[in-house]
């Protein structure tokens, strides 16, 4: 496992290599903004790239948003900006899945991310059985995680606190500590649910914003050398929704 401590001016391209086609983002604490990083700095080097969700997520500031009803709509949305989101409107506000296939997306795209998970703003995440929604064209998985989750009790830090707990074999009312933020991110049960073996798996700490938390950062790190994920990117990114 390579593990990479990324500055604010280094490249989230470079650090994640997302293969073209298509890329899923899981967990908590920082899904959206990798998202529309990493999409935004693709476009800037001149690929397509459409952003979507199996779940639901809110429409990003700045990027054309349509629910296409055919390719052509959507190969036009993407002749005229190089970044588009697909999705459907829905409640509150968000968007849930588009119409147009992720097999579709694939022809049209040099790149496509999608957020397939949630976790109502928390930095870390258990999935219920119905979650991820991860599309089979996946060749790259990445697993996110907030590190001001650290240090509180699970209740507190995790979106389905008792699946996060179960996972940790620890109680609601337990502080989370870097081996149950390493554990949960590697599980079959936890982040790497529905991870087949021909996708790729990394990971991203994010919010390494001072010292103790790119302490507890490289503590995960070092705990996920045993389950062998491709790579662990420690960054802060800053908030956004995820």
């Amino acid at each position: 496992m390579e593990t990479i401590l990324l500055s604010t001016e280094d490249s989230l391209v470079r650090a994640f290599d997302p293969p073209r086609g298509v890329t899923a983002l899981v967990g908590g604490g920082g899904k959206t903004t990798l998202m529309l990083r990493l999409a935004s700095e693709l476009s800037q080097k001149g690929a397509r790239v459409i952003v979507t969700t199996t779940t639901h997520i809110f429409p990003p500031d700045g990027i054309p948003t349509l629910n296409p009803a055919s390719p052509e709509e959507a190969r036009a949305a993407l002749l005229r900006e190089p970044l588009v989101c697909l999705g459907k409107p829905a409640e509150d506000g968000k968007l849930c899945s588009p119409d147009l296939p992720i097999g579709e997306m694939e022809r049209l795209a040099d790149y496509i991310f999608v957020e397939a998970d949630g976790a109502k703003q928390l930095p870390l995440k258990a999935p219920a059985a119905h979650e991820p929604v991860i599309p089979p064209e996946t060749r790259l998985v990445v697993a996110v995680a907030g590190l001001d989750g650290a240090g509180r009790p699970i209740r507190d830090a995790a979106f389905r606190p008792a699946l996060y707990a179960a996972l940790c074999e620890k109680t609601e009312e337990d502080a989370v500590c870097a081996r149950d933020i390493a554990r949960v991110l590697a599980h079959p049960e936890g982040q790497r649910k529905s991870v087949t073996e021909d996708m790729r798996f990394a990971v991203l700490l994010n919010k390494a914003d001072d010292d103790a938390r790119r302490r507890t950062a490289l503590a995960v790190a070092a705990e996920l050398e045993r389950y062998a994920p491709e790579r662990a990117v420690i960054a802060a990114l800053g908030g956004e929704r995820t």
